[in-house]
């Protein structure tokens, strides 16, 4: 085998590659869930100061609406006014979009 062939061999093996990695990237429409919290953490900062934060790393499927999403629950803690309030949220894994916030009760 010439050393021409085993390099077109290598070039065209590499660019297959990419472009197979590219097409998964673009068909994989899931955010990461540290992604996701960090949307979530950056909406929240408009509500007070963040002091703690939580999610869970598998997403979960979610009705509402006779429409089922697929979200990560998670949880931030803030300081509102001075004082300390926790939330609990599901976001979409897909868009990032917050579809329920609830304040828990002391």
């Amino acid at each position: 085998m010439s050393w021409k062939r085993f390099i077109a061999g290598v070039g065209v093996g590499v660019a297959v590659a990419w472009f197979a990695k590219d097409q998964l990237e673009q068909t994989s429409c899931n955010l990461s869930p540290e992604r996701a919290l960090k949307l979530v953490k950056r909406k929240m900062k408009d509500f007070g100061t963040i002091d703690g934060s939580w999610i869970h790393m598998m997403a979960e499927d979610f009705k509402s609406d006779n429409l089922t999403y697929s979200v990560y629950r998670g949880g931030v803690s803030c300081t509102i006014d001075g004082k300390l309030h926790a939330f609990e949220f599901l976001v979409d894994a897909s868009t990032g979009t917050i579809l329920k916030l609830k304040r828990q009760e002391d």
